[in-house]
C-alpha cells in the first residue's frame, strides 16, 4: 500500500490533469496537496484531491490563493503506477 501511495503522489504533482483544472492561470502550491483514496482495486483508484492554486493579480505582489478539489479516476499498469488519469 505504501508503494501505491507514494506511486500516486509523485504522479499527482506532474500531473497535466489537475494543472487543466486550474481557474485562474496559475500554479498548484505543492505543499498543500492533499489526497484520499476513496476506491481502489488492481487496475484502478479513484482519489478525492484537494490542493490551493496560487496566482497573481495584475500588478499585485502578493499571491492569490483559490482552494481546488476533484475527484480523479487513475488507471494503474500491472506494476501498479499510475499510467493515466481522468477528471470525474
Amino acid at each position: 500500500m505504501h508503494h501505491l501511495m507514494h506511486n500516486i503522489e509523485r504522479y499527482l504533482l506532474s500531473c497535466r490533469e489537475l494543472a487543466a483544472f486550474l481557474s485562474e492561470s496559475g500554479w498548484i502550491d505543492r505543499n498543500s496537496l492533499r489526497y484520499e483514496i476513496i476506491e481502489q482495486n488492481d487496475s484502478h483508484v479513484i482519489a478525492f484531491v484537494q490542493f490551493e492554486e496560487i496566482f497573481i493579480e495584475g500588478s499585485s505582489r502578493v499571491p492569490g490563493r483559490i482552494p481546488c478539489q476533484v475527484r480523479l479516476w487513475l488507471t494503474l499498469d500491472h506494476f501498479g503506477q499510475v499510467s493515466h488519469a481522468k477528471l470525474l
